[in-house]
């Protein structure tokens, strides 16, 4: 005679996000967090770097730009854990996750990409390549930890 076992699984309350969705979200948040970074650490990076890229000005074209890039980074960030399986980590994990990809973002993006971007616009203040900035590192992590986080809590 064959038993069977009924295991419960818990009930969401809640509905939840699409990761996208979820990465945009914590995208967005992770921008603002490394935003009021840069109003206090390094201002002329919101004001006239990040919007010098698209050829605008001031800071909230700066501010503006810079959340966008965040809710876009947030979403490659969703994509690539659900390419690799991990799209339903732990708050811990998705956070030790998503600091490492702030890390990555800022070795690509704003070490080599940001600094040649800005010399191709013609920005009279673009930094050298590469750009090793430690104020940007700190606040990419703090970017990468924060969608991490916010994207396992939403998803």
């Amino acid at each position: 005679m064959a038993s069977e076992t009924v295991t419960k699984r818990p009930e969401r309350t809640q509905t939840a996000l699409e990761p996208w969705q979820a990465g945009t979200v914590g995208g967005i948040i992770g921008a603002i967090v490394f935003g009021a970074m840069m109003v206090v650490q390094t201002p002329g990076v919101l004001e006239m770097a990040i919007p010098a890229m698209y050829g605008l000005e001031g800071g909230l074209a700066g501010t503006v730009v810079h959340l966008s890039h965040g809710a876009v980074i947030g979403v490659v960030f969703a994509a690539l854990l659900v390419a690799t399986g991990r799209a339903d980590a732990s708050p811990t994990t998705a956070g030790l996750l998503g600091l490492g990809y702030g890390v990555g973002v800022w070795l690509v993006l704003a070490v080599f990409v940001m600094p040649i971007w800005l010399s191709a616009v013609g920005f009279e203040l673009a930094p050298a390549v590469p750009n090793i900035a430690v104020e940007s590192l700190v606040g990419h992590a703090a970017y990468g930890l924060v969608l991490g986080v916010v994207y396992a809590v939403l998803e």
